[in-house]
Parts: structure tokens; C-alpha cells; sequence
């Protein structure tokens, strides 16, 4: 049974709206966890990942490494990270890319958007906005 019809199951289509996603509904795509520390401060659990991001790699052949995001390299849905990096057979050092789900960012590079975006997402309980109402509605009913 189908819980929403507007929603599609479809593989195909799942993949296509991915592939062909615009860059702006990339950016939503390559969200990465707040470290603990982070999530208890601004009660917010994920955030879009951006460059001057510092991270640590939580899964995969570089786990536990830490360093600074370089680049967001929307195109092929992955990040590269200073450091992390391969040499190829003629000694040239090339980046590694990890896909933003793997890793946990541990230092927010903060400016004024990020900040109204993290006021926005805020969490906490006595922020939510209609709460009060709702309890004020809720009062008379017996």
C-alpha cells in the first residue's frame, strides 16, 4: 500500500532527481552531522557543508582524520579535505574525495547567514513558535 501519492518509489526516478539535482539542492544533498559538542550549543544536528568547514572523517580508509575542507565539489558530490590526500605513480599529490555524510563537522566557519540559518533551525523547545497556543488550546479540553 502507498502512503502518499505524490511521493515516487520509483529507483529510477529517485536517481535521476539526484543526478540532475540543481546546484542549490546539492548544497541541502551534501549536509554533514555537527559534532556533539556543536549539536548541544546550537541544538541543531546537521548542517550543509561548506569550505573552511574543519571536519573529522567518521567512516571509510581515512577515519579519524581531521583538517580543513578545501573545496565542495558539488559536480561529483564529494569534499576534499587538506591532507588527505594520494600520491599517483608520477609523485603528484592528488585529493581524496569523501562524500559529506562521512564526516563530522567539529568547526563551523560562522558569518551572518550561517547564523540566521542556525537560529532557524534551532531545536530547543521553548523557540518553537505556536507551542505556547497549542498548550493554550489544549487547556479547556477534558
Amino acid at each position: 500500500m502507498k502512503y502518499r501519492s505524490t511521493v515516487s518509489h520509483d529507483r529510477g526516478k529517485s536517481r535521476k532527481a539526484h543526478f540532475s539535482a540543481s546546484s542549490s539542492q546539492k548544497r541541502i544533498l551534501m549536509s554533514a552531522n555537527l559534532s556533539k559538542d556543536l549539536q548541544e550549543k546550537y541544538n541543531v544536528r546537521c548542517m550543509p557543508i561548506r569550505k573552511d568547514d574543519e571536519v573529522i572523517i567518521m567512516r571509510g580508509r581515512q577515519k579519524n582524520r581531521e583538517g580543513k575542507v578545501t573545496q565542495v565539489y558539488r559536480k561529483k558530490f564529494v569534499i576534499h579535505i587538506e591532507r588527505v590526500t594520494r600520491d599517483k605513480v608520477n609523485s603528484a599529490q592528488v585529493n581524496i574525495g569523501i562524500h559529506p555524510s562521512n564526516v563530522q563537522i567539529t568547526k563551523l566557519k560562522l558569518d551572518k547567514d550561517r547564523k540566521a540559518i542556525l537560529d532557524r533551525k534551532n531545536r530547543s523547545s521553548d523557540d518553537v513558535p505556536g507551542l505556547a497556543d497549542q498548550e493554550d488550546n489544549m487547556a479547556g479540553v477534558d
